[in-house]
């Protein structure tokens, strides 16, 4: 038997919870409940749901994950001794079903402390994995791999390509499966707008290289590293608007401190609106400026869109300096919607929203999407930025 994924926490007995205290979380599967164990949609539906009561509560949980990779003709018997011994070594408050029906079980270890010393494989694992070796068939236990995952995800995940745990968030491919047709035609309709614009505003975009290469030293294109869907990076394209070799630390830290709520605006009065921008910012350059508050610096991102990193609507994307202070809720801005160029933040308060708000519009979008909506934003996108209001 093999384990991966494996994280150092400790379960205790006075953060064991009650039985009322899961009695919200098991009523949603209990009338499909079978031998014990939920099925697959029930058990996805449960796993959303404890997420969410982890970003509230501030505790931790974790996934058990227990796949078998063998193909033998006793299946049923395997499974249900398997399911069997399961349940019998899990706590009565966790929670076991199907994450993939039939293939892969799964069980949800709810409050735990991950602050602990003690092994995982001798604090939570071990009854598990201990009863699965002593009573299961030796062959079928050494095709058995059990993967441990806890949420919140860690945020120091390295140069991964992804920021978040997949695994997690079975719920999520779900929901774009049940509006496939939409999604299709949603990318359609990026690949032939984009295409065209690029086309139409062919003599713009040269206007404005032209502008930018005649009054500043550096490159016309700005390049920089931005986390799409589930954290995927790419590089994310506008039109320079700032002199080259300025100092990033500065938007860094504004913006880690204006997330965490920390930031004093220093250029702005005590009663005037929180903008989640640096107002009047010195690194910019005069047609940079202009570029800024009419939102032609954006334009290069219709090529972000031809590629397939970017969609015309969806939330912004966010930089990876910006993730790492990001509270656990405010990831699934990354996680729910392929970002995009104009989004319900763009056109509803742009900067002048705090960064609460511009997290929960974002999740309003990718909870309500339809292409009518798309429309809806896309249609009042010029007049937002005709206005100008919090663009800087």
């Amino acid at each position: 038997m093999r384990t991966s994924n494996l994280r150092r926490f400790e379960l205790t007995e006075e953060q064991r919870p009650k039985g009322e205290g899961r009695k919200a979380s098991c009523a949603d599967g209990a009338a499909t409940k079978r031998d014990g164990v939920l099925p697959e949609d029930a058990f996805h539906t449960i796993l959303a749901h404890e997420r969410r009561r982890s970003e509230r509560s501030l505790r931790p949980f974790v996934l058990m994950l227990l796949e078998s990779r063998t193909t033998n003709g006793n299946g049923a018997a395997s499974v249900k001794r398997l399911t069997s011994l399961v349940s019998d070594a899990i706590r009565e408050t966790d929670l076991i079903g199907w994450y993939e029906q039939g293939v892969i079980l799964g069980v949800i270890f709810t409050e735990v402390n991950t602050a602990g010393k003690d092994p995982v494989t001798e604090v939570l694992c071990s009854k598990v994995v201990t009863a699965l070796q002593q009573n299961l068939d030796r062959k079928l236990a050494s095709t058995l791999v059990v993967t441990l995952h806890v949420f919140p995800e860690s945020s120091d995940r390295g140069r991964s390509d992804s920021v978040a745990d997949i695994r997690l968030y079975p719920d999520i491919p779900r929901l774009g499966s049940n509006k496939r047709l939409p999604k299709v035609l949603k990318r359609g309709i990026d690949i032939v707008a984009s295409g065209a614009l690029l086309l139409v505003l062919s003599p713009v975009l040269a206007a404005i290289a032209l502008a930018i290469k005649l009054t500043s030293k550096g490159p016309i294109i700005f390049e920089q590293e931005r986390l799409g869907q589930f954290g995927k990076r790419f590089k994310f394209l506008k039109f320079r608007s700032m002199f080259v070799n300025n100092d990033s630390r500065v938007h860094r830290d504004f913006v880690q401190r204006f997330i965490v709520a920390q930031a004093e605006s220093e250029m702005q009065g005590a009663d005037a609106p929180k903008v989640y921008k640096i107002i009047a910012d010195p690194r910019v350059t005069s047609v940079g400026r202009f570029l800024r508050r009419t939102s032609l610096d954006e334009l290069p991102q219709l090529w972000n869109v031809l590629r397939g990193e970017m969609s015309l609507v969806g939330p912004r994307p966010p930089v990876p300096y910006e993730f790492e202070v990001y509270a656990s809720w405010h990831r699934r801005r990354v996680l729910e919607a392929k970002p995009g160029v104009t989004g319900l933040w763009q056109v509803t308060g742009r900067s002048r929203t705090t960064f609460d708000d511009m997290v929960r519009l974002d999740l309003r979008y990718a909870q309500n999407w339809s292409l009518w909506l798309d429309l809806k934003i896309l249609l009042a996108t010029p007049r937002a930025v005709l206005n100008g209001d919090g663009a800087f």
